[in-house]
């Protein structure tokens, strides 16, 4: 016999109930997850350019085509959006907070500029860019496995994964290890990063979520304590 209430407006069942309630947990992550990055974005100064701009615009742009269509993940003010929109790309950019998206919009009213749920799944449709660009982002999410299904599935089958992470190099885990001062400072978890990568984790990692040629590399500073990693993968047809 199914379980069920009786309520002033009749027959209630409690699966219904606890759907409701599901439903209202989820709401209120996505919005107490909306509030946390729009605080952060609130203490970041307007107009304040990408860290390594030039490297990583550089390697976004030797890996795309005009008339593809490039989905920007987290795009902020719009900066890399902007850069593929006059490479000739159809571009759709998109961030988990309103606070980036009305500087975008400020900068660069020509983009289109969407408002996504940080908790659960993007509004968009599946198998629908060619690439997909995502730039000092992974780091800040906390449910990659979420976040890297999203974004396999709204990749065509043979697509570009390319993203930009910080870069954890030997000699600058050795100087984290030696300094407790650097230590704290890098790993403080009043800060914004929740991830921490380096190729020989990021590699296994898109593999593991449907992505094949996977190549990642260290650029930015000298050997053996470069700032970034820069990825790039294809989305395997199945």
């Amino acid at each position: 016999m199914r379980a069920s209430l009786h309520g002033r407006c009749g027959l209630v069942r409690l699966a219904d109930l606890r759907t409701a309630a599901g439903a209202a947990r989820l709401a209120w992550a996505a919005m107490r997850s909306r509030e946390y990055h729009e605080g952060l974005w609130s203490g970041v100064p307007e107009g304040l350019a990408p860290s390594d701009f030039a490297l990583r615009r550089r390697f976004l742009l030797e890996r795309v085509k005009a008339g593809q269509r490039a989905l920007d993940v987290g795009c902020g003010e719009g900066c890399f959006a902007a850069e593929l929109a006059r490479a000739g790309l159809q571009v759709v950019a998109v961030d988990v907070a309103e606070e980036p998206l009305r500087r975008a919009r400020a900068r660069h009213p020509e983009l289109d500029l969407r408002l996504i749920d940080g908790e659960g799944k993007w509004e968009l449709p599946d198998a629908s860019f060619d690439v997909l660009w995502a730039g000092e982002v992974l780091e800040h999410v906390a449910d990659t496995a979420a976040w890297l299904s999203e974004a396999r599935r709204v990749l065509r089958s043979g697509a570009s994964l390319l993203l930009s992470t910080p870069a954890h190099e030997p000699l600058a885990l050795l100087h984290l290890a030696l300094s407790r001062r650097a230590f704290a400072r890098h790993f403080d978890p009043r800060g914004d990063h929740l991830r921490f990568y380096a190729r020989e984790t990021l590699t296994p990692l898109l593999e593991d979520f449907g992505f094949h040629e996977v190549e990642v590399r260290a650029a930015g500073g000298p050997p053996g304590v470069r700032r970034v990693l820069l990825a790039q993968a294809i989305r395997s047809r199945f």
